[in-house]
């Protein structure tokens, strides 16, 4: 059934289909979660960034609190792949057919994004923040006692977000496709657009300059991709439409 005849009640219950199988995923991910969190903390405690650390739980419940939010952080990451699958077919009975193999290939291209984020936040900005840190408390004559909830809080604080505003790419070119964003929109905001970006980057960074300019810049490139990215994805479609218009030309 096309999307477009389908009635309120049959898009509900398409999307509680959609949500049901993303939700049966996720335990079955949440399974491997729970094996995979333990040596996942080990060898982020043994890395150079946090091997000279001492951390310490000041609280009985942050070993499990930890635990857990790497068991449900390692089940996000495992069922990203079928929440964009699931959001893909929800949409692309709507869509046409070459519509639809389009936009399908927009997953493996929004999961190797979100990698990305993470790596570069991860192995880039994360160290980089850890060592000015230390750096100002070693002038400081302070004496760095972590608490380990602490320290991996601040982890997710800085990584997570990046993997998801690497996705900008991905949801410009989808929304450019389905005709709800054009490249020259995209470029009339970009005032606005830079100044939601350092917003968000003042959320995710401490307040140090530094460490903001090095979330700020990376997020303002990854805009300016992004407008390219829409405005290859318009002409794309452009032609597409001109092409369909042809097709049905002929066949009257």
């Amino acid at each position: 059934m096309e999307q477009r005849d389908m009635s309120v009640m049959d898009h509900i219950v398409e999307l509680r289909r959609r949500i049901i199988i993303t939700l049966v995923f996720f335990i079955v991910a949440l399974i491997a979660g729970f094996f995979l969190a333990t040596p996942l903390i080990t060898y982020l405690q043994s890395t150079p960034t946090a091997q000279d650390l001492p951390m310490n739980a000041f609280k009985m419940t942050d070993p499990i609190r930890i635990f857990m939010t790497f068991a449900f952080a390692s089940a996000l990451i495992i069922t990203f792949p079928v929440i964009l699958y699931q959001l893909w077919a929800f949409v692309s009975p709507g869509l046409h057919e070459k519509e639809q193999k389009a936009t399908l290939a927009y997953i493996p291209f929004a999961f190797i994004l979100f990698i990305a984020g993470l790596s570069f936040s991860y192995f880039v900005l994360f160290p980089f923040i850890v060592q000015f840190m230390g750096s100002l408390s070693e002038r400081l004559g302070i004496t760095e006692q972590y608490g380990i909830n602490e320290y991996f809080s601040f982890l997710f604080q800085v990584t997570l977000p990046f993997g998801l505003l690497f996705q900008l790419p991905v949801i410009v070119m989808f929304f450019t496709r389905l005709g709800m964003l054009t490249p020259s929109l995209l470029a009339q905001v970009r005032k606005f657009a830079y100044f939601v970006l350092l917003v968000i980057a003042g959320f995710i960074t401490p307040p140090e300059i530094l460490s903001h300019l090095m979330v700020t810049l990376p997020l303002l490139l990854l805009y300016e991709f992004s407008i390219w990215v829409s405005y290859l994805t318009y002409r794309k479609v452009q032609r597409l439409e001109r092409e369909r218009e042809q097709e049905e030309s002929i066949k009257e």
